[in-house]
């Protein structure tokens, strides 16, 4: 059984679902394959750095964006539940200012791709929830952006009932015109939909 890599609507996000097998004795999930992912959506993935995250209800983390030369990054949820979004912040994209939600649970084995210069958030919907990152490049601080994940512009549709939590640095973030305003975003040309596989020196 193979994954299913399918496109999002932006270019360079994909969603994968990844099989699970299971039999009397439990069950094995296929979390990552580099040759299916790449034979689909073209891209040649080298894992540099793996994060695991967990958040509690109501955690709202992001909005984070690697610029041309940061990580690309593949997304899933090992436990519990959490609504991911890919927001398209490269200037002079086609679809700059468009996002695209994605229910993540442990259950249901999706995950997602994003390439450099898109941004990406996740609000935790169950009581604790545990995220896998992997890297395409190793985290710098210098090649990361943080924008406003609760821009009125953007108006994404987060399903919180309470105030969401934000870290300081997520809540002190500029909304996407002005990160704009201050040259802070990616460019569609600096950020091709197939990158996140060139080697990082250092």
């Amino acid at each position: 059984m193979q994954s299913r890599v399918e496109a999002l609507p932006m270019a360079g996000a994909w969603k994968v679902t990844t099989p699970e097998f299971t039999d009397d004795r439990g069950s094995l999930r296929e979390l990552f394959h580099s040759g299916q992912l790449g034979a689909v959506a073209g891209v040649g993935w080298v894992v540099r750095q793996v994060n695991c995250v967990t958040s509690r209800r109501d955690v709202l983390r992001g909005i984070r964006v690697s610029t041309a030369v940061g990580p690309a990054k593949y997304v899933t949820c090992l436990h519990g539940a959490v609504l991911d979004v890919v927001v398209d912040v490269r200037v002079g994209s086609p679809t700059y200012g468009h996002w695209h939600a994605e229910h993540l649970t442990a259950d249901n084995r999706t995950a997602l791709y994003l390439a450099p210069g898109l941004g990406h958030a996740y609000l935790a919907l169950s009581e604790s929830a545990t995220v896998l990152y992997l890297l395409s490049q190793l985290h710098r601080d210098e090649h990361e952006r943080t924008v406003q994940a609760l821009d009125p512009d953007l108006a994404i549709a987060w399903p919180h009932e309470a105030a969401p939590l934000l870290s300081a640095k997520d809540a002190a973030a500029p909304t996407v015109s002005e990160a704009r305003e201050r040259g802070l975003l990616p460019t569609y040309a600096s950020c091709p939909p197939t990158a996140g596989s060139a080697p990082q020196a250092g």
